[in-house]
């Protein structure tokens, strides 16, 4: 008698939708769109003549049926997954990683090809996002974020500590230069949405809380503060891990030799059920190149006007 089985491709929508507990996310993780979803799940819904998920508004919940059908089709899923790896062919291993949009953008990205000339089968896939650690559940083999924070399920190791100053093109200082702390009245200070608080917080312990600059420009995004720093538009706060490249090659300099600001380390988080040597190899080699246990690349040098 031939297997009476639904389309692979539904059955693959439904578990991750289930799993992830969100279409979009099961639409992110299976490289599809959000409607896509939605049409694999109904399709299976028609096929089985049975409803698998309750619609709340923007939200969907498994009903009682559903929860007995994916706890027989997870399994059976991985089991598939699995022996297609041990028998199909081998295109090498794939590491996947998220990370934050700046940091992979200024510090990773610029020294993975250290790691893929030590690890030349590996294939890295980087995706970058600012979502909590607990909220990829186990769509990534590592997970990069500040910290160190605890997440149950999860190892902590932090491999690159950071520190943050003022920094700023070598064109502006010839325009503008800085030899004081008050000079900075003259300037244009750069702010980034999400990190409102740094330049209130280093004027504070410059003992200038008080001082009001020339402007302030304030983006969405840490990288184009950053850019707009490398354009000349102002001064920026910049991390000493994300602009040390920049700060060697003289493309910005720190006009001032403190004081820093403290800052969080990166830390790589693995779940305890995604260990294996691979993470473990892309794990070490960030520790190497972060120079943990201290974990910074050297102090900035410092330009006077």
């Amino acid at each position: 008698m031939p297997r009476s089985l639904p389309p692979l491709n539904a059955l693959r929508a439904f578990e991750a939708a289930a799993r992830l507990g969100s279409f979009k996310a099961a639409a992110g993780e299976l490289g599809v769109t959000h409607g896509a979803i939605s049409q694999h799940v109904r399709l299976l819904e028609d096929w089985l003549r049975a409803p698998l998920f309750e619609r709340h508004n923007r939200r969907v919940v498994l009903t009682p049926a559903a929860r007995a059908y994916l706890s027989e089709i997870g399994p059976a899923l991985d089991r598939v997954a699995s022996a297609t790896t041990r028998y199909g062919h081998d295109d090498g291993a794939v590491l996947r990683v998220n990370a934050p949009a700046t940091f992979a953008l200024r510090w990773l990205v610029p020294r993975l090809a250290r790691f893929q000339d030590q690890h030349p089968g590996v294939r890295v896939r980087l995706e970058t996002s600012n979502e909590a650690v607990e909220a990829l559940r186990d769509s990534y083999d590592i997970v990069i974020r500040g910290g160190p924070d605890a997440f149950y399920g999860y190892s902590v190791r932090p491999f690159l500590s950071e520190e943050r100053l003022p920094v700023c093109s070598p064109a502006l200082l010839d325009r503008l230069p800085l030899r004081t702390f008050g000079d900075l009245r003259r300037h244009t200070l750069l702010h980034t949405l999400s990190l409102p608080r740094l330049w209130d917080d280093w004027l504070a312990k410059a003992g200038a809380a008080d001082l009001e600059p020339d402007a302030v420009l304030i983006l969405d995004h840490f990288y184009l503060t950053l850019q707009a720093a490398l354009d000349g538009i102002g001064v920026a706060m910049g991390p000493t891990a994300l602009v040390s490249d920049d700060l060697a090659h003289n493309r910005l300099v720190a006009p001032f030799p403190g004081p820093f600001l403290p800052a969080r380390s990166y830390c790589t988080y693995v779940s305890e059920t995604k260990k294996d040597a691979l993470a473990a190899a892309f794990r070490s080699w960030l520790e190497r190149e972060g120079n943990m246990p201290d974990g910074k690349e050297g102090k900035p040098t410092f330009r006077r006007s």
